[in-house]
């Protein structure tokens, strides 16, 4: 059987890319009945990024582009991690994560991360 429509999308498809409300970060974001994909193109030196939690969701996210400099675990560490290429990060329920720096790649000057929510995040459903 031959995927149509709903069960196939080009992913990296630049135009279905949407600006958000932080300059600097644009997103794609494809939601299934248990899982979500958000998928970001963020500008190396863009800020916005602040330490949350999601306490209805687990959240893992690998780097695709760039790095991600970050603060994951406890709401007050100091430690941070870099990510790279290839690294995958996992937030689950409840864990605090943000305060990022993004450092963009030679080719884009961007750091592109594909996240997957578990249950899909109705706040961000709006963008699908």
């Amino acid at each position: 059987m031959t995927p149509t429509g709903a069960q196939m999308l080009f992913f990296d498809d630049d135009s279905e890319f949407c600006d958000t409300d932080r300059p600097g970060f644009r997103r794609r974001v494809i939601t299934g009945a248990g899982s979500q994909l958000c998928f970001w193109r963020i500008a190396g030196g863009a800020t916005g990024s602040f330490m949350h939690n999601h306490p209805d969701h687990e959240q893992l996210g690998i780097i695709l582009r760039g790095k991600l400099d970050f603060r994951i675990g406890d709401e007050d560490t100091d430690e941070r991690t870099i990510l790279g290429v290839g690294d995958v990060y996992r937030a689950e329920k409840g864990v605090w994560h943000g305060d990022s720096v993004f450092i963009g790649d030679d080719d884009y000057g961007e750091c592109w991360i594909l996240d997957v929510f578990s249950p899909p995040r109705d706040d961000l459903r709006a963008a699908d």
